[in-house]
């Protein structure tokens, strides 16, 4: 095999250019695969960032009236549905798979809140003390609550800075006054995530499900929620799972012990389409159904790509068939002197492998860089694959086998008295 390898590249070594032709269609299509591939995986991990939030993991169970989740902006507490227990919170917080749980109150529409003359246009949110360490939110300014002001009605408001923007020009929110439904609520923090993304509004659906975001967000203390809006609501539950993987099992078990507590006769029955539940808003299921969009959208791309390896392997052919018309009178040499039909068949194989090898390891080469480049001019997030470099460079060694098949066979099969006499 070795002598048989040495053989090849001093064949290939011989013609460099008629060798470089034979590899460029290998080359391209080895190349285009491992960028395309690479450009999948990395929108792939982009998209699932982007929904999931990156090491973020956490799982929004929010109360559902039928598909869509029940706004309290404009809408009264349903009955039968109750602030949760402290013996269920101990329950979802002990859960397998749950790093955190906060539970919280939210209004996604905001009319009645004012700094000075301008209205705020974002949504606003009453927590307990779990809640910036859940959703992932660090203290950019000033202070975040103390205990005291999660227990004592106080009336302290933290903002993000998505939210500093829209209501101050220059100078620090800081100890400012926030009118919340007439009641004067003081600043004391500003905020910002940890890692979050910038949401693309392409259609009204896509409106509506950031609606809220683009003003920003308050927070004041789950204790304080009745100062602000005269009475107590349901409770939304915020989930960190320890994984990604975990997300879809942990909502699932939290909106099962969270719609325990529901009176079932007061807001319907199950299908109902006015159901009224918790649910949990699984968005590692979206990430991997845009996943799947995007992949095999791609995958489209892979089988063009995969056109040039065939071209690359019928040019193999040839260039093997007339290697073996070449060499007619080494082949009726070595079978006279005793070289039989599988050393013929091996040594040919492995001159055709060799060539489509080399050609597949300098496409690798090409694919990587091709990839960094798409990334740096498109800005698409790229994640080379090892995974799919090893395919590659197996599947261009099996390409010049198959292909280097029929030339082999022709050489093995030549009668060595004709051979030597062919001139």
């Amino acid at each position: 095999m070795l002598e048989n390898i040495r053989l090849s590249l001093q064949g290939i070594l011989s013609h460099k250019v008629r060798s470089i032709l034979t590899m460029l269609g290998i080359i391209i299509g080895i190349a285009a695969i491992i960028a395309i591939v690479s450009t999948i995986k990395g929108t792939n991990e982009q998209i699932k960032n982007n929904l999931i939030g990156s090491g973020n993991n956490t799982v929004n169970v929010q109360l559902y009236q039928g598909e869509s989740p029940y706004d309290f902006s404009y809408q009264a507490a349903p009955d039968g549905v109750q602030v949760v227990s402290a013996e269920v919170r101990d329950q979802i917080t002990s859960l397998k798979n749950v790093e955190s749980a906060s539970f919280y109150r939210t209004r996604s529409y905001c009319d009645n809140v004012y700094y000075q003359n301008t209205q705020f246009s974002g949504s606003m949110y009453g927590i307990d003390a779990a809640y910036f360490d859940t959703a992932g939110y660090e203290v950019q300014q000033g202070r975040g609550f103390l205990s005291k002001e999660y227990t004592n009605n106080a009336k302290a408001v933290i903002l993000d800075s998505t939210a500093v923007k829209s209501l101050y020009s220059s100078e620090s929110p800081i100890g400012s006054v926030i009118d919340i439904n007439g009641e004067p609520f003081t600043v004391v923090g500003v905020v910002t995530e940890v890692s979050s993304f910038e949401p693309v509004i392409n259609s009204e659906e896509d409106y509506w499900t950031y609606m809220g975001t683009s003003g920003g967000k308050m927070f004041i203390p789950g204790q304080s929620w009745p100062i602000a809006y005269r009475y107590d609501e349901p409770e939304n539950c915020l989930a960190k799972a320890v994984d990604t993987d975990s997300m879809p099992a942990v909502g699932k078990k939290v909106a099962e012990l969270m719609n325990a507590t529901i009176r079932t006769n007061s807001v319907g029955k199950e299908g109902d389409s006015n159901q009224i539940k918790y649910d949990s808003q699984d968005l590692l299921k979206q990430a991997k159904s845009l996943q799947k969009l995007s992949s095999s959208t791609n995958t489209m791309l892979i089988w063009i790509a995969s056109i040039s390896l065939l071209v690359g392997g019928i040019g193999v052919m040839n260039i093997m068939l007339v290697s073996v018309t070449e060499r007619t009178r080494e082949i009726g040499l070595k079978k006279a002197i005793g070289a039989k039909k599988g050393s013929i068949l091996a040594q040919f194989l492995t001159e055709a492998s060799v060539l489509t090898s080399i050609g597949g390891i300098i496409g690798v080469g090409i694919g990587i860089a091709l990839a960094q480049l798409i990334s740096k001019i498109a800005s698409v997030p790229v994640a080379i694959s090892s995974l799919s470099i090893v395919v590659s460079v197996v599947f261009s060694m099996v390409v010049g086998i198959v292909f280097g098949l029929i030339p082999s066979i022709k050489a093995s099969n030549l009668n060595p008295i004709d051979a030597l006499r062919y001139e």
